[in-house]
């Protein structure tokens, strides 16, 4: 029986490792190749971007970032292919992976204008794998710490391969939402016209929709909550738990990107309303029946989708790149990334209510 379970426990932990690992792969993917157009030849060999000097292709930057970005790439691969393999084929494989996928990106980076191919990052992003597969391998001998994530996991969610899913899905929404340059739980880009919080300016009326989009995406994450954890009555703090720890990434990214007069510009009235409504919605939400509140998040959900792609206003990553004290590109396709999630995360928790519906 104790086996059993111990397979169980690990079988949950890989799922869930799978899709982290699928969607930070697509992450990398999106991150390398944004923004997917003017692909065109432009005269190159992979050849010759791999044998370029290296100093030739060196910024301290670039590589900084691109170690840092795989990672989690190898980690993940690693922690993966550890439940089933040695230590050292685990690593093996996790380094192979890392440096197919960057190859295979720098390979399709000669076909982009706007991005130019390195041999260095391929070098660095290689390294970032073998870091991650390392640190996976030496973490798995942690089993004090695995226990009690395990124990801390089984206690507050469900388990199954639908909830791997859930659980992942959240970990995708906490990501995009870390940005700041988008308000709290919104989806319109911060620019450098914005007013700043509770200050209404001629140029910058009040935005009704921005507020409506706020408490939509708090019932869908309380929806999303719902259908995760065991006990009803903890969603409400782990609602709060989330958005606190949100809220702190988002003003530590402020502090190192933003501008400081921008700081906060993420806490704006509008989302501070949508917040309050969401929150009282969710509240009255709760006390109906399971089935008849997921049918309501999944109502929020499509009413995201429709105002996030019609009403509310249309404005592009790159309007709030003024805010930003650094230019660097990588900011634009990170804003991109954030922009991609809030548009898509309405289809995948719709995706997800459809295949717990008779959990």
């Amino acid at each position: 029986m104790q086996n059993m379970e111990q397979h169980t426990i690990t079988e949950t932990r890989v799922r869930l490792s799978t899709w982290l690992a699928i969607g930070y792969t697509l992450f990398i993917i999106y991150a390398s190749l944004s923004p997917f157009s003017g692909w065109r030849e432009q005269g190159l060999s992979f050849s010759d971007v791999l044998l370029l000097p290296l100093l030739q292709t060196y910024s301290a930057f670039d590589a900084s970032v691109n170690l840092l970005a795989y990672i989690p790439l190898g980690l993940l691969v690693s922690w993966v292919l550890r439940a089933r393999f040695g230590a050292l084929l685990s690593v093996i494989l996790g380094l192979c992976s890392g440096v197919l996928l960057s190859a295979s990106m720098e390979y399709l980076q000669m076909y982009l204008p706007t991005r130019v191919s390195s041999n260095m990052d391929m070098l660095t992003n290689s390294a970032g794998a073998l870091t991650g597969a390392l640190l996976a391998t030496s973490m798995t001998s942690w089993t004090w710490l695995f226990q009690r994530l395990t124990h801390w996991r089984s206690d507050l969610f469900h388990h199954g391969k639908e909830m791997n899913f859930g659980l992942a899905l959240l970990a995708l929404w906490m990501f995009g939402q870390v940005n700041p340059s988008l308000p709290m739980l919104g989806n319109v880009f911060i620019s450098g016209v914005s007013h700043r919080p509770f200050v209404m300016l001629p140029h910058a009326p009040f935005n009704g929709w921005e507020s409506i989009v706020v408490t939509l995406n708090l019932l869908m994450l309380g929806t999303l909550l719902l259908t995760l954890l065991h006990v009803s009555r903890n969603i409400v703090t782990a609602l709060l738990a989330i958005l606190g720890m949100v809220a702190l990434a988002k003003f530590i990214a402020a502090v190192l990107l933003l501008k400081s007069w921008a700081l906060l510009l993420w806490i704006s009235s509008e989302a501070l309303l949508g917040m309050s409504l969401g929150i009282l919605l969710l509240l009255a939400a709760l006390r109906l029946p399971r089935k008849v509140a997921i049918g309501c998040g999944t109502a929020a959900a499509v009413c995201n989708f429709v105002i996030v792609n019609s009403a509310s206003n249309d404005n592009g990553p790159s309007a709030a790149m003024s805010i930003y004290h650094w230019h660097y590109g990588h900011l634009l396709n990170y804003n991109g990334l954030a922009q991609t999630i809030t548009l898509i995360f309405p289809l995948l928790l719709i995706f997800h209510l459809w295949r717990i519906r008779k959990v």
